[in-house]
């Protein structure tokens, strides 16, 4: 199931997930999952830069490890990193403890009280554990932009069509993704900039 929005289950499901940030002064917060990537990442840190947009950046552990100063340069453009776990674990398919181990290893790298978990669901268990520790985000609107099937015009009706202010916006710097969200991205950066919103990190 394909869901742009959350549907209300999955909030009463998950109530202590962060799913949208407070309205009232036309913010978006765009979020990036799966890196860094050494040409991706840089390349999405460029369009950022053109509209003064900040962003926070979902990373994984691994590709931290493999691809160092593109983390560094993520920070020293002034952007927030999180925890997306170090191997991009699914949380239902993890053991707890497993699970909390992975998030624990990509922290000795990133360092942040943001964790989001991979795929958006994990267990329960997880949940209790990790929120001791980690505001756990959400989202407002997915771009869906990882999906191969789907056009970058898809992907930015996604986002116009269910954002607005104070969402939660999900894209994703990686080589799956990239096709659809380097072209989706600067419209969505105009587009909203247009209408006199700003873009902020979490």
């Amino acid at each position: 199931m394909r869901l742009v929005k959350p549907a209300r289950f999955l909030t009463v499901f998950y109530p202590s997930f962060l799913w949208s940030m407070p309205k009232g002064e036309k913010k978006i917060y765009l979020t990036f999952d799966d890196g860094p990537h050494p040409v991706i990442t840089p390349e999405v840190l460029e369009l950022l830069d053109t509209y003064n947009a900040k962003a926070t950046f979902f990373c994984i552990g691994n590709n931290i490890q493999k691809f160092p100063d593109v983390f560094e340069l993520i920070k020293l453009k002034g952007h927030i990193v999180g925890n997306h776990t170090f191997n991009h674990e699914r949380g239902f398919k993890t053991k707890t403890e497993e699970y909390v181990r992975s998030v624990d290893a990509a922290d000795k790298f990133i360092n942040s009280a943001l964790f989001r978990p991979p795929h958006g669901i994990m267990k329960h268990s997880q949940i209790k554990e990790l929120k001791k520790r980690y505001t756990i985000v959400a989202w407002s609107v997915v771009a869906y932009d990882w999906d191969v099937k789907l056009t970058p015009d898809k992907c930015f009706g996604n986002v116009i069509r269910n954002a607005g202010d104070g969402s939660i916006i999900t894209f994703h710097d990686s080589e799956k993704a990239a096709a659809n969200m380097l072209q989706t991205l600067p419209k969505i950066l105009k587009y909203y900039s247009e209408q006199g919103y700003t873009f902020h990190s979490l």
